[in-house]
């Protein structure tokens, strides 16, 4: 089976509409596109889904796979963020993920927005220790499944998106290698399956993909599973 199920839109920070991600995937030969825009949170980062839009969203998603039902299989899901409020619309899937930290002073740090961002939050909020944020972090991520309901883990090791380009931090030392192993850990009674992330290969900030191969080993040795995703945000990387 070929198929692809975290992909984005125009209707969150995608480039395409789902109708052309949907030909794109036919034209590849896919079995099955799964839909999973971002969905809104209670602040607006510029990329999430607008809540007024989910029926709409929910509407053009369920043409399709009408329209398209001898041709492909469709699926309607959301990129369920830890600061996501329920969607309200009937969903096939959601795929769990941490993008920001949120702060006691109501301020958000941003997990994959820029290395400087990610280094300026350390040192705003966690006096300079990077492993602190860390933890912070994958504390979050362990908890991603009660948050959002998620059956795919999605882009487990996002923290370490900047690492190839602009390290911040050794992902050899114990405190990473413990935050990582006490989040899968917490997360596989709840949820078995993570994604393989292609998304930051397909925008060049990555030679290899979420989660790292390290990692992987991990989650299928205690039991976990693994599916390959894009994370496409255009109909050009679908797939890849």
């Amino acid at each position: 089976m070929k198929g692809d199920l975290h992909v984005h839109t125009l209707f969150s920070d995608g480039k395409n509409t789902p109708e052309e991600m949907v030909l794109s995937a036919i034209e590849k030969g896919f079995d099955y596109l799964g839909f999973s825009d971002h969905a809104p949170m209670d602040f607006d980062d510029g990329c999430a889904m607008k809540a007024e839009k989910l029926p709409e969203y929910a509407a053009e998603i369920l043409r399709l796979k009408e329209k398209y039902k001898d041709q492909i299989t469709l699926y309607l899901g959301l990129e369920m963020d830890s600061l996501s409020f329920e969607p309200g619309i009937p969903l096939d899937y959601r795929i769990g993920s941490v993008h920001y930290l949120e702060m006691a002073d109501g301020h958000h740090v941003s997990i994959d927005w820029t290395a400087e961002k990610l280094k300026a939050g350390a040192d705003t909020y966690f006096g300079g220790d990077i492993y602190a944020l860390i933890e912070a972090y994958y504390e979050k991520v362990s908890t991603i499944v009660q948050d959002t309901g998620a059956d795919i883990i999605g882009h487990f090791d996002l923290i370490t998106k900047f690492q190839e380009q602009t390290p911040l931090f050794d992902e050899t030392h114990p405190r990473y290698i413990a935050a990582w192993k006490k989040a899968v850990d917490a997360i596989l009674p709840h949820c078995q399956l993570f994604e393989i992330n292609n998304g930051a290969i397909s925008r060049g900030l990555r030679t290899t993909p979420y989660p790292a191969p390290s990692l992987q080993q991990y989650i299928l040795a205690k039991g976990g599973r693994l599916i390959r995703n894009s994370d496409s945000h255009r109909r050009e990387t679908l797939g890849k």
